[in-house]
């Protein structure tokens, strides 16, 4: 299935012209990834017919608009690198990155729109809901770097918004391109949305704790722009007042009072000290937990897609 959404991707026919505007896209998209939101489209739709093909033209549109927030959010963060590459704002500039996002975005709704079966209608509602959302979470996002009361409810809204609706997304629209029955959507929805919680919070554990070489990008960054992500959370929860006050100055400290590096590593004293990967560990599989009732509900058999959902739950990139 991986093989033929690689391909599908690789086929897509981009314009030559004008010039500098397509060519970053195929970039982008070439980049590689695990290409989780195509494969829960075809996962969710092959529980309920085997002809998933079919579908490839959703996926691959949902697939383009998941890498057109990439890159939206690296220009955003000023991140230089995604998957071990340059991000197109580094490699081309800003203006290059907005206008060739925006058009990404245009182009996926047009591909998830050219699918033509099952029940198109409530797709294509489904996804700019989607869509709005996932621009709700990234502004609550922006909002939480200058905020030090941010709860640790809040956060998981945001990366709800952010993250997991997009799974959501996926694993409902590929049941309403086959046709399933409308509670079986509504199962696979909640279920992508729980798995989502927790591949938000690995990816929080990664940044802090992943190998570069193979998460594809520095960690710290999230350290170094003072996000304040579940680990900070856990953290300060386990801190006296003093030791929490001392611990958000830190985050707050800007590179110019700091060495990167430093802050990084002083962050990252204070998780190991508190034991925090141990409890980010037990969020993960909680929510992996909650995942697997909601699946429980579900009309048809489902191990299929069980068993690569937990596939990731080890992932280290």
């Amino acid at each position: 299935m991986l093989a033929k959404i690689q391909a599908a991707l690789a086929a897509i026919p981009y314009p030559s012209q004008p010039e500098g505007l397509y060519e970053p896209i195929q970039y982008v998209l070439s980049m590689g990834g695990k290409r989780l939101r195509p494969t829960l489209v075809l996962l969710a739709y092959s529980l309920f017919k085997s002809d998933w093909e079919k579908a490839m033209p959703a996926a691959i549109g949902l697939e383009t608009y998941h890498n057109h927030t990439l890159l939206h959010d690296d220009l955003m963060d000023h991140a230089d690198m995604r998957r071990g590459m340059l991000t197109v704002h580094k490699k081309w500039d800003d203006n290059t990155a907005v206008l060739s996002g925006d058009t990404m975005l245009l182009l996926a709704a047009q591909m998830i729109a050219s699918a033509h079966i099952g029940r198109q209608d409530e797709v294509n509602a489904l996804f700019l809901k989607s869509a709005i959302e996932i621009c709700e979470g990234q502004q609550y996002d922006v909002n939480f770097e200058t905020r030090s009361d941010v709860t640790e409810a809040e956060y998981i809204e945001m990366i709800r918004l952010k993250t997991s609706v997009l799974l959501g997304c996926a694993a409902k629209m590929g049941a309403l391109l086959a046709d399933a029955p409308a509670e079986d959507c509504e199962v696979l929805y909640r279920f992508a949305e729980k798995v989502g919680l927790a591949f938000q919070l690995q990816d929080d554990y990664l940044d802090c704790f992943g190998d570069p070489k193979v998460f594809g990008k520095k960690i710290g960054g999230d350290i170094l722009c003072g996000k304040k992500t579940f680990m900070v959370h856990a953290a300060l929860q386990r801190m006296t007042a003093e030791e929490a006050q001392d611990f958000l100055a830190l985050l707050n400290t800007p590179l110019e009072q700091i060495e990167a590096d430093e802050k990084i590593a002083r962050a990252l004293e204070v998780y190991r000290r508190l034991d925090i990967p141990s409890v980010v560990e037990a969020r993960i599989n909680a929510f992996y937990d909650e995942a697997r009732k909601e699946l429980n509900a579900l009309s048809v058999p489902s191990e299929t897609i069980w068993t690569y959902a937990t596939s990731l739950l080890k992932r280290k990139s």
